[in-house]
């Protein structure tokens, strides 16, 4: 089963204070970031700073991971090698930004499969895949089949924008003069390549810190859409994102009823079953499974009684 990736919160690798702070903070996932937060002076001390606080740090709980620079740069070999090297057995994925073909993939899976060798590792890292560009969008569905190391896609708004033209100075806001949702297409595009690839999709962050009445708007849009979570910026959005992504109890507990109802339908040779005032097949059970899914990873337990009796 996937592991939860509600709220994704991320931490700059070059704030001592604050990534000693994250391991205390309910995300379901953090990760110690080496690109876009740290200035390009502070790259290496950045990186010496993430792998100090992932061996001292109590992680128990969460998925840790560290986003490292975009392989176009002259700092993301480094950072895979000296980071992986050092405190390898406590990470559980590597973020790649900028991911723009499949090939930005495979030389990161290629690097960490040497690396963990060398290292001797007993566990193997995964891949999340950040597209936030024209480029990265048109090749979704290649990059979301590149490796088997890939976990998830995740959405760049503030990038993506900038590449696409939008004349937008804020991520988190509707776009002046646009009638919708101006992200929508991309947004839909990424949840699409993902899902093929049997990966999670994750939407990017709102920006806008204190407007925790437009982070929950934009993180039930994306819900709506079928997003397993969303970044968070700063500690005081991560409940929002909780709350959010995890189902409400009355949808657990009817998910939970649907799957016993039609379970039992099953074991009787029937392939469909009237549930209250539905008539549910195999098709509802999938819905279902993964609403369930959501609700047993978030630690839920069933409140209502056992389903009906079939009919």
């Amino acid at each position: 089963m996937q592991r939860p990736r509600r709220s994704c919160l991320s931490v700059p690798a070059s704030a001592p204070r604050m990534m000693a702070k994250a391991p205390s903070l309910p995300a379901d996932e953090v990760f110690l970031d080496l690109e876009d937060s740290v200035a390009p002076s502070h790259k290496e001390e950045a990186r010496a700073l993430a792998v100090q606080a992932l061996l001292e740090g109590d992680w128990t709980g969460k998925l840790v991971g560290v986003r490292v620079n975009a392989v176009s740069t002259r700092w993301c070999h480094r950072d895979v090698i000296e980071v992986v090297g050092a405190a390898g057995g406590r990470l559980d994925f590597l973020m790649l930004p900028k991911v723009e073909r499949p090939s930005d993939v495979t030389f990161v899976a290629d690097l960490l499969r040497q690396v963990e060798e060398e290292a001797g590792l007993d566990r193997r890292i995964g891949i999340e895949a950040q597209v936030e560009s024209a480029a990265g969008l048109a090749n979704a569905e290649a990059v979301a089949a590149a490796s088997d190391r890939l976990e998830t896609l995740v959405l760049g708004p503030a990038d993506m924008a900038a590449s696409l033209g939008m004349p937008a100075l804020t991520v988190g806001r509707p776009m002046p003069g646009y009638p919708g949702d101006h992200e929508h297409y991309v947004r839909m595009r990424i949840l699409v390549a993902a899902r093929a690839a049997g990966l999670q999709a994750i939407d990017g962050p709102h920006l806008v810190i204190e407007d925790l009445d437009g982070l929950r708007a934009m993180a039930l849009r994306a819900r709506a859409l079928g997003y397993d979570g969303k970044w968070a910026v700063h500690p005081s959005q991560v409940e929002v994102l909780n709350e959010v992504f995890s189902p409400a109890q009355d949808e657990f507990d009817r998910a939970e009823s649907i799957l016993e109802t039609y379970g039992r339908s099953l074991a009787e040779g029937r392939g469909a079953a009237r549930f209250g005032d539905e008539m549910i097949d195999e098709a509802n059970r999938k819905m279902a499974e993964r609403t369930a899914a959501r609700g047993r990873a978030a630690g839920m337990i069933r409140t209502s009684p056992a389903a009906p009796g079939l009919a």
